[in-house]
């Protein structure tokens, strides 16, 4: 049976609320700086029984020092300085970026870590070897889905094979493209950013949006284990109640 599940990339709303309102959600603050560890512990013990975290990696394993990105890591210039981090390099900075990460993820008892590369990790030679000797080298105890953008959509070809390679799951935004590898997890996991410039954040999904989302896990069902349709944008906590209301799930247990 195909569980599917709705949820928002950060809590729009109280942590309480929102326990009551879905049963999963997609931890944005990982991405600019980890918590404490015993910060981690503490949402997987206030969350109901089944509730699944999911979480964005955090972005020295993606992001090089030169992102705005990490003006909001609350580190200063001189923290960083030196620090070989991004671009999924095999490096040791990042490597033990990924292993502090990856304790995150283990105290919140996550289910996926969205491993998302921003625009300028280009498609390459070099940046696709990278990858692979990253991910050949960590460890993981929970499903990893990549999100890559930029030019990487001209090569769906290299995304399929890397991920079969890598046992990645190919994170992509339903409404614009599918997904080349479910992983041996078997989950599609789906980020939904809204559409248009330059503000697509500001973006409210009509009606026939959220039924061609419904139409998807319908088409998905029997074919992977989880369906996770995780909405990024102003109006993510309407619209993901909306498409919760029309897939029939009424409450956490719906």
């Amino acid at each position: 049976m195909t569980r599917v599940l709705v949820g928002c990339c950060g809590f729009p709303c109280s942590r309480p609320q929102y326990y009551r309102r879905f049963e999963t959600v997609e931890v944005q603050s990982t991405f600019y700086r980890l918590p404490r560890p015993e910060t981690a512990s503490r949402w997987r013990e206030e969350a109901p029984k089944g509730f699944v975290f999911t979480f964005k990696a955090f972005q020295a394993l993606t992001h090089p020092t030169t992102s705005p990105t990490w003006r909001r890591s609350g580190l200063s210039p001189e923290e960083l300085r030196g620090k070989e981090f991004g671009w999924l390099r095999p490096t040791e900075d990042n490597l033990r970026a990924w292993r502090e990460t990856a304790e995150i993820g283990r105290l919140m008892g996550a289910r996926v870590c969205v491993v998302q590369c921003p625009p300028n990790f280009r498609c390459t030679e070099e940046n696709a070897e990278n990858l692979r000797r990253f991910f050949r080298r960590v460890r993981r105890e929970f499903a990893v889905a990549w999100e890559p953008r930029g030019d990487w959509g001209e090569h769906p070809d290299l995304i399929g094979e890397l991920c079969r390679e890598l046992d990645l799951l190919h994170c992509v935004d339903p409404l614009r493209s599918d997904p080349l590898h479910f992983g041996s997890a078997r989950i599609a996991y789906f980020r939904l950013h809204g559409f248009g410039r330059p503000s697509m954040y500001n973006y409210r999904y009509s009606q026939e949006e959220l039924e061609r989302l419904r139409e998807r896990a319908e088409g998905l069902k029997g074919k992977v284990r989880e369906i996770y349709f995780m909405f990024n944008n102003v109006h993510m906590l309407e619209d993901a109640l909306r498409l919760r209301e029309l897939l029939g799930q009424v409450g956490p247990n719906g």
